[in-house]
């Protein structure tokens, strides 16, 4: 299945720009930077093939542009599943949740952007999803209303934030992976700019974040 196909966007808002599809790295071999991060989820992604598992559930943190949102389709390209992507101001109701996980397939991920901004209500439906792969689902209305709950196909949930500090501790304990994804460092910049057409949305992309980052 082809890198590009693999992919569903479910309304995402993106800290990352449109890239060119071929511009986009689609394996860790082609990504330039964050070296502890490749070398780590290389490491996770070889235990859970060889367990025939999800990987564990992830949060990328950091600021903006660095390429979190890459990482997620690195992940799931690598453990060779389906990626679905969204983010937390999209996900208004509980119900839109439930959607999206109902409709995911073993072992695929789902990516959501800006996870902190998920409200109470969508984020307390994720807790038994996360941990048991299980889904609480509410019939009916009024005092003739009833839960059941469904059992979900296992998949991993990749959470991207900018902000730590607004997710919950609830949240973040249900993470079995927590990963900070940095700047670059000078030397990694260079390699990113010589791979890269000097007009591409990438290379002019990578270059304002930089030039942005405190010194």
């Amino acid at each position: 299945m082809e890198f590009k196909e693999k992919a569903i966007d479910l309304g995402l808002r993106k800290e990352e720009p449109d890239l060119d599809i071929n511009l986009r790295p689609k394996f860790f071999k082609e990504f330039i930077g964050q070296e502890n991060i490749r070398k780590n989820f290389k490491i996770y992604i070889s235990a859970a093939r060889k367990r025939e598992e999800p990987i564990d559930h992830i949060l990328l943190y950091g600021p903006p542009g660095l390429g979190k949102t890459t990482l997620a389709y690195i992940i799931s390209n690598e453990m060779g599943v389906n990626i679905k992507m969204t983010s937390g101001p999209v996900i208004e109701r509980a119900g839109d949740l439930a959607a999206i996980i109902t409709n995911l397939q073993e072992n695929d991920v789902l990516f959501i952007d800006e996870i902190h901004r998920l409200n109470r209500a969508v984020e307390e439906i994720l807790y038994p999803a996360m941990e048991d792969f299980e889904l609480d689902i509410l019939i009916g209305k009024g005092p003739s209303a009833r839960s059941i709950r469904i059992s979900l196909p296992k998949f991993t949930l990749i959470g991207a934030t900018t902000r730590t500090g607004l997710i919950t501790s609830p949240l973040r304990s249900r993470f079995g992976v927590i990963t900070r994804v940095g700047y670059y460092q000078e030397n990694e910049l260079e390699q990113v700019v010589k791979n890269s057409p000097k007009h591409s949305h990438y290379f002019q992309y990578i270059l304002h974040y930089q030039n942005d980052k405190p010194h």
